[in-house]
């Protein structure tokens, strides 16, 4: 894959998306947001903030809908300790769905490209930032996205058929009906606010604007040369706090 267009780009923005209902963590989230869970002896919120605070990214805007309030706090004991970065809380009285989140979003995130990540996504970077290389890979001239993907043959998780199919240039393709393609969205992605021009204001998905974005050639991906989890269930966040302590992985190699 070709990733190095970018002109020294460094976004300064993300956001995080923290609103769902978090249904199949259940029980879990019955009393709490998903982004809120531990894992590692952090959230998994607190770890976007770290791999975020690592690629000098200073200002998040973080959505909440469910259990808003305890996001809220968690996001002001954070501010009260100085702990970077500084965030803003964007409450939805209704969920807008991932992109119309982000499109709601927009005033606060500025004209420049920005991340959007999703609060359960959680990954260890391999020898350079996830983030960094998606920076890197992101050419304004060329495209309007860049998502990161994963080998779903690496994922010790149930993910289905796969989302993506990749060519030589990162250009991604959908999943054909009864096929398999090898790549899953990883949950995190630097946009242009370009990628939302003529959304429909209404609730909808990311989807939208990246299908309309691969037709138009202006879609590209970056696939993670790191470890990556699928935290959906119970089972899965258990599994990965195992795996993330055990011999075979080892906190030295993989910091957490």
């Amino acid at each position: 894959m070709i990733e190095s267009h970018s002109m020294n780009l460094r976004p300064s923005k993300a956001m995080v998306l923290a609103a769902g209902l978090g249904m199949r963590m259940r029980p879990l989230t019955e009393t709490t947001a998903k982004p809120l869970l531990p894992l590692a002896g952090r959230t998994l919120m607190d770890h976007i903030f770290e791999r975020l605070t690592v690629v000098d990214v200073g200002d998040v805007v973080v959505n909440a809908h469910w259990q808003a309030d305890k996001v809220a706090d968690h996001l002001a004991a954070r501010g009260t300790a100085g702990f970077p970065p500084r965030t803003t809380l964007m409450r939805e009285a209704t969920l807008l769905d991932t992109g119309g989140s982000v499109q709601a979003a927009l005033p606060l995130l500025g004209p420049d490209p920005f991340y959007v990540i999703n609060g359960d996504a959680y990954w260890l970077d391999g020898p350079r930032p996830a983030l960094a290389r998606l920076a890197q890979a992101f050419d304004p001239a060329e495209m309007d996205g860049v998502l990161l993907v994963h080998r779903g043959f690496h994922v010790r998780a149930e993910v289905g058929f796969g989302d993506f199919a990749v060519d030589k240039w990162g250009r991604p393709s959908r999943r054909g009906e009864r096929q398999v393609v090898p790549y899953i969205y990883a949950g995190v992605q630097l946009i242009s606010p370009a990628l939302m021009h003529g959304m429909p204001e209404a609730p909808f998905s990311m989807n939208l604007a990246w299908d309309r974005a691969i037709e138009a050639g202006r879609l590209r991906v970056v696939v993670h040369d790191g470890l990556w989890f699928h935290l959906s269930t119970p089972d899965d966040l258990h599994e990965t706090e195992h795996m993330l302590h055990s011999p075979a992985y080892g906190e030295a190699r993989w910091p957490i």
